[in-house]
């Protein structure tokens, strides 16, 4: 199979490029040059948002493109249609965050999704851009050969948002822990080694149209992603587990100050109950939590500790006179 990997240095889009290495592909990754490329693969320069950034893509023919475009839909645009007619499939990594509120999950794939256009610039929000890029996709590839992998929460190595290397820093560090509650609350999640493994066998075997991409929801619980994270650190750590009235009325914020933890109730639901049976269905597989704690540990100690951060994403976690302030008062 004869990849191109449009970016292939960050998160995911280095999964999707070392995993189509490790098979044997042919792998073309384009980018900017900013970031070491994964060894394996063909390298090609280019900015997608500069004039003629697309000019080293102006000749070649390969079976499948790999986009995970975050930003203004008018670069997936621009690279569809100029690669329409060279590649056999168009895979856009998207997001569950196209869906419009509320979000009806027993509606899965066909639920109601956000307003766009695959022209937006720099004004579109994250749910928009992504909507926008899938319809770059479609208009450029057809339903027929465009596949839309829209992920839920992406964990493992390499992550470059924060949130499973926060807690890990954190428990590392030991002491009493704001563990926020309940314990028991399930989550729902895919590692992006997993998401690499599916999108290439799904491309590889003509599949196409929406696929919500995530575990089921309560693949892992809150507890069992942090006692994991407590056993692979060797941590004194204490975890405090704190009801979520006590969180919110100390005014801190789930999903960024508490990375991953969003209280019971609606906003837990709309992250953490998409229906992903046809993904399952398609051959989804996905490890155990305790894996994916184990393997981003070491890999952020392989790096010395400090996670790489998207320039385009707010820092998360929790300041800790915050967290000792709370843990002290209850």
């Amino acid at each position: 199979m004869r990849l191109l990997m449009l970016g292939g240095t960050g998160f995911v889009g280095r999964a999707v490029v070392e995993e189509a290495v490790a098979r044997g592909w042919d792998v073309t990754v384009l980018h900017r040059g900013t970031k070491a490329t994964p060894e394996g693969a063909t390298v090609l320069h280019g900015d997608r948002l500069a004039p003629g950034g697309l000019a080293a893509l102006a000749e070649g023919e390969w079976d499948l493109v790999v986009d995970t475009w975050s930003a203004r839909p008018s670069a997936v645009r621009d690279s569809a249609n100029l690669l329409a007619g060279r590649v056999g499939r168009y895979v856009y990594i998207s997001s569950c965050s196209v869906y419009a509120e509320p979000v009806v999950h027993a509606a899965a794939e066909a639920g109601q999704v956000v307003e766009a256009t695959a022209d937006l610039g720099d004004e579109a929000d994250y749910a928009a851009a992504k909507r926008g890029g899938e319809l770059a996709t479609l208009a450029a590839f057809g339903e027929e050969h465009s596949l839309l992998v829209r992920c839920g929460l992406i964990l493992g190595p390499g992550e470059d948002i924060g949130r499973l290397p926060w807690w890990l820093t954190r428990i590392a560090a030991g002491g009493p822990v704001l563990a926020p509650g309940p314990a028991d609350l399930p989550l729902q999640y895919v590692d992006v080694r997993d998401l690499a493994v599916w999108t290439l066998d799904a491309a590889a075997a003509g599949l196409s149209g929406p696929y919500n991409l995530a575990s089921r929801t309560g693949h892992a619980t809150m507890s069992e992603l942090l006692d994991a994270a407590k056993a692979v650190t060797g941590s004194d750590a204490e975890l405090r587990w704190t009801d979520p009235e006590t969180i919110a009325a100390a005014g801190i914020k789930p999903w960024t100050e508490l990375p991953i933890w969003a209280s019971p109730g609606e906003y837990h639901d709309f992250l953490y109950s998409t229906v992903v049976e046809k993904a399952v269905a398609a051959g989804l597989a996905c490890r155990p939590v305790g894996e994916t704690v184990a393997d981003t540990w070491a890999w952020l100690r392989s790096i010395g500790g400090v996670a790489p951060q998207r320039p385009d994403r707010p820092a998360v976690g929790l300041d800790r006179a915050r967290e000792e302030k709370l843990l002290s008062e209850s």
